[in-house]
């Protein structure tokens, strides 16, 4: 899936409404119910560029990024609740981004942290510091249970509706 290729190359990139559909519905299909549309060039790229769609009932496993690697989340589509923990798993904040309302989360490098897209045909820009490496890119939660896990889809729906002083099978 690529950006609107007829636009003038020398004006940047332009992704239209029809291109983020084709996002959504890329998502919808995939196994983990979402996808990426990388913006950026190359994974090497010092800014790292991209739109992410999810679907409901996907699993973002709790992560955190190196102490110097931010992370800048606004929803275009749809509505985005970023949930933070402490290093015991205990949610610590719950922040809702909603398409529409200005809302715009910078999540700092070190900080335990999951992302719930909480309707349909969410979609979010995302901005972050590279380069990419997928091996030093995030340190995964002990507590939070493997993408492949039989209990991530349970995780899953806590995180749906986890408040803050709740931990993951506490």
């Amino acid at each position: 899936m690529k950006a609107n290729s007829d636009m003038n190359r020398e004006l940047g990139k332009f992704i239209d409404g029809a291109t983020v559909d084709n996002l959504v519905e890329a998502a919808r299909a995939a196994t983990r119910r979402r996808k990426n549309l990388n913006l950026h060039p190359e994974l090497a790229d010092p800014i790292q560029r991209l739109l992410n769609a999810g679907e409901p009932g996907t699993y973002v496993r709790a992560h955190r990024h190196a102490p110097d690697r931010w992370e800048l989340i606004v929803a275009l589509r749809g509505r985005i609740d970023a949930l933070f923990f402490d290093d015991k798993g205990v949610v610590t904040e719950r922040l809702t981004l909603a398409a529409g309302t200005g809302s715009v989360l910078e999540v700092a490098g070190g900080q335990w942290h999951s992302f719930v897209f909480a309707t349909p045909g969410t979609v979010a820009l995302e901005i972050k510091a590279g380069p990419y490496v997928a091996e030093t890119d995030k340190t995964f939660a002990m507590w939070a249970p493997l993408e492949s896990a039989a209990e991530a889809a349970s995780c899953a729906a806590w995180l749906e509706s986890a408040s803050i002083g709740d931990r993951w099978r506490a």
